[in-house]
């Protein structure tokens, strides 16, 4: 059967060299001048990165590489960079991207200096991630002026001084992450005015101290992680049987507080870690019926009393092992030494 043949008028002919001598011609260039001139002055601030090759000035921005744009406006509104060799500190020109929903700068080991007050007129961000970076100076507060903010990850920094009570007027947040950084001072009392929707936060591997403020009861936390660092007192405010939290973290602090009394989320806990404080008083039999637990660390406390057993797990196999339990004051029964008479 012969091969079917189409006629290739000189029309045909002259489009296909308009697409081959004119390419940068044959698509609209849907980048928005402000924006375009915005982004060759972040790229210019840091030192024309290999990662940001592709930001030619005579091509589209809105094909650049870790440039994301509005498909009906046009305007940038994503700003990703990640794993490069970027120097430099975090440019002004940053603020003039004013439709910016999600900046994220990650492991980016040569990013220096402070969070500048630049970022606090990016009000229509949702996601800001600056983590894995060399970015010292305080946690500011005019990052409160970012009121549709609903994801902050400053993790692994160099960050130091308090938190800013400000942080806790973010109407929409979803999660604060300040782990890893060389923050100082207490939780501020006012992040007992989170919003109720379930937000984490997450201050581990810092040198916070003080006790836990008892406004945080107020708060149904989806995530806890408090771990490594120097809280002392009562933190029984985070257990209530009537909240909805997935995972608390309290490990290695200075803890004291009565653990019977202790409420378990029974329809969402799914890891629980208060090893490595001075917390007394017995495991709780009501803990078995946290059904999703999967993972379980009371070790290096002062608990006393029987393992409770009659654990009603939804998805875990087996029992937990010696390692949850072991060195507390008198902790006995299965998998420890029985329980003497």
């Amino acid at each position: 059967m012969a091969a079917a043949t189409f006629p290739f008028t000189p029309s045909l002919l002259l489009l296909l060299l308009f697409f081959i001598f004119f390419p940068a011609l044959s698509f609209a260039d849907r980048c928005l001048p402000n924006d375009k001139t915005t982004l060759l002055k972040i790229k210019n601030s840091f030192f024309n990165p290999n990662v940001l090759l592709s930001w030619d000035p005579a091509s589209d921005c809105c094909g650049w590489y870790v440039v994301e744009c509005n498909e009906t406006t046009n305007h940038v509104i994503g700003l990703t960079i990640l794993y490069d060799q970027i120097s430099g500190s975090i440019p002004d020109a940053v603020s003039d991207l004013t439709h910016l929903q999600t900046l994220r700068l990650k492991k980016l080991p040569l990013l220096v200096g402070n969070i500048p007050p630049a970022i606090g007129k990016l009000t229509n961000l949702v996601s800001l991630q600056i983590s894995w970076t060399n970015i010292s100076g305080p946690v500011p507060g005019f990052l409160s002026n970012l009121q549709n903010l609903m994801f902050l990850d400053l993790s692994f920094n160099k960050l130091s001084g308090s938190i800013p009570a400000s942080l806790a007027a973010l109407p929409n947040i979803l999660e604060i992450r300040l782990d890893r950084n060389r923050l100082t001072g207490s939780i501020p009392d006012s992040f007992g005015q989170l919003p109720r929707t379930r937000p984490s936060l997450i201050l581990s591997h810092n040198g916070l101290s003080g006790a836990i403020p008892a406004s945080l009861g107020n708060v149904d936390f989806g995530r806890i992680d408090f771990s490594r660092n120097n809280f002392s007192g009562d933190a029984s405010v985070l257990f209530n049987a009537s909240k909805t939290t997935e995972i608390i973290d309290i490990s290695r602090n200075k803890f004291e507080f009565d653990f019977s009394l202790a409420g378990f989320m029974a329809g969402s806990l799914i890891t629980l870690d208060i090893s490595h404080n001075k917390i007394w008083g017995n495991i709780p039999l009501k803990i078995t019926d946290a059904i999703y637990l999967q993972f379980l660390n009371v070790s290096y406390n002062r608990l006393c009393g029987e393992i409770p057993t009659g654990w009603r797990f939804r998805y875990r196999a087996d029992n937990f092992d010696y390692s949850s339990f072991f060195h507390n004051r008198c902790l006995c029964g299965s998998p420890l030494e029985p329980c003497k008479p």
